[in-house]
């Protein structure tokens, strides 16, 4: 694995398996949350906001290896097989960590999202797709914490990732 982004890929996948305990707990309910009225039209649901973490993730993957894109529709919103999708995706993601070409992590690629013309390293997309997941994570957490389905602590020193110790106090 690339050490560059060890720490995140192991605070994401930690963050990973969280959500997916404290979404098995509320069932489909948690999934069913809308995300309120204001979106671009491609989400309205919590479960919709999981299947955009995960398939951006493999999408950049395929943008980045020159392969056909994913299909939103193409992915069930459920929780097993959102979270099995993410699993796949975050293996492909770390093949792609462990093979892509040293020579090209920081020539820049033109890449097409949306209605953009994007143009990045792959080492600056790869860092975007570890702060894309983080930063939606926050949102699926405060969505079903304003609908009464609060967890615990998901801030990443209360993490196991780089040691230290995160409890109670006296």
């Amino acid at each position: 694995m690339n050490v560059e982004f060890s720490d995140l890929l192991n605070y994401t996948e930690w963050e990973r398996r969280k959500w997916r305990d404290a979404l098995q707990k509320h069932g489909a309910r948690g999934l069913d949350i809308s995300i309120g009225p204001n979106g671009d039209g491609r989400m309205s649901t919590v479960g919709d906001l999981v299947k955009h973490i995960f398939l951006a993730e493999k999408r950049y993957v395929e943008r980045l290896t020159g392969k056909t894109l994913t299909e939103p529709a193409s992915i069930p919103n459920s929780i097993e097989a959102l979270f099995e999708f993410g699993a796949q995706s975050r293996r492909e993601f770390k093949h792609l960590l462990e093979t892509f070409p040293a020579a090209e992590w920081d020539v820049q690629r033109e890449l097409k999202i949306l209605s953009y013309l994007v143009k990045a390293t792959p080492r600056k997309i790869v860092t975007h797709t570890l702060i894309h997941e983080m930063r939606h994570w926050s949102q699926v957490g405060t969505f079903l914490r304003l609908n009464g389905m609060a967890d615990d602590f998901h801030d990443f020193l209360a993490s196991p990732v780089m040691g230290g110790e995160f409890r109670q106090g006296d």
